[in-house]
């Protein structure tokens, strides 16, 4: 499998995983109009994907020029439509209805996109600062998810609110990441290794880091929190 079909195959995955929980939810919370919900959760889905694709193929975000172009195109619509959606159904029986271990363990798959970004070193992709070889713990971070998940649900040895603050961790994690990736961009002198990212990153499928699979667990994140201070 070349670094490119990891990616995709990787992206699939989880619009597999997020359309699992949202039929779950819809299922269990809108008999009357399931069908309805469903497309919308599968429109949503393809549609956010088919923007990246096309965004990716315009040319328009192949350039580290400032302002940021993929993070006003992919990242910070994605942001905008979280913090939104959220915020609009924070109240509705549908948050309460997602098994919230669900929400814990779907985190795991960031394992596999450090995974991915290690190879992407090797290619010269990436550079090593961005990645578990410098300064990128997200494949910690992800590899607690079943842990704590196991504590909590499981062996209840650990209090439900305790998830709430692994999720805070999380989208703090998912913030360095940012960080780490915007200063190699526009401050690679910060880093003594290494540090260019090559634009090979905002081409097709490597962007759908960017524009799908992060901004998927920080939604993850803040519906879960949402989901256990609401309950």
């Amino acid at each position: 499998m070349t670094l490119a079909a990891g990616y995709l195959a990787l992206s699939i995955l989880v619009t597999i995983l997020l359309f699992v929980i949202g039929e779950h939810t819809i299922r269990k919370t809108f008999e009357a109009n399931y069908i309805k919900k469903l497309l919308i959760l599968i429109s949503g889905l393809l549609g956010w994907n088919i923007y990246i694709w096309l965004m990716a193929n315009s040319g328009l975000i192949a350039d580290f020029s400032f302002p940021p172009k993929f993070f006003l195109t992919l990242i910070l619509p994605a942001f905008i439509f979280t913090g939104a959606f959220i915020y609009t159904n924070r109240n509705k029986q549908w948050i309460q209805n997602i098994p919230t271990q669900w929400l814990v363990y779907v985190q795991t798959y960031r394992i596999a996109i450090e995974v991915l970004f290690v190879y992407s070193v090797t290619a010269s992709i990436l550079p090593p600062q961005v990645t578990i070889e410098g300064y990128n713990f997200d494949m910690i971070f992800a590899s607690s998810a079943p842990v704590i998940a196991l504590l909590v649900f499981q062996f209840n040895q650990l209090p439900l609110k305790a998830i709430l603050y692994w999720n805070y961790a999380g989208l703090l994690i998912i913030l360095s990441i940012i960080i780490l990736f915007l200063t190699s961009i526009y401050a690679p002198h910060l880093y003594p290794e290494s540090p260019y990212i090559s634009l090979k990153f905002t081409s097709y499928p490597f962007v759908l880091v960017a524009g799908y699979l992060m901004p998927a667990a920080v939604f993850i994140h803040v519906l879960s929190i949402v989901q256990l201070t609401k309950r």
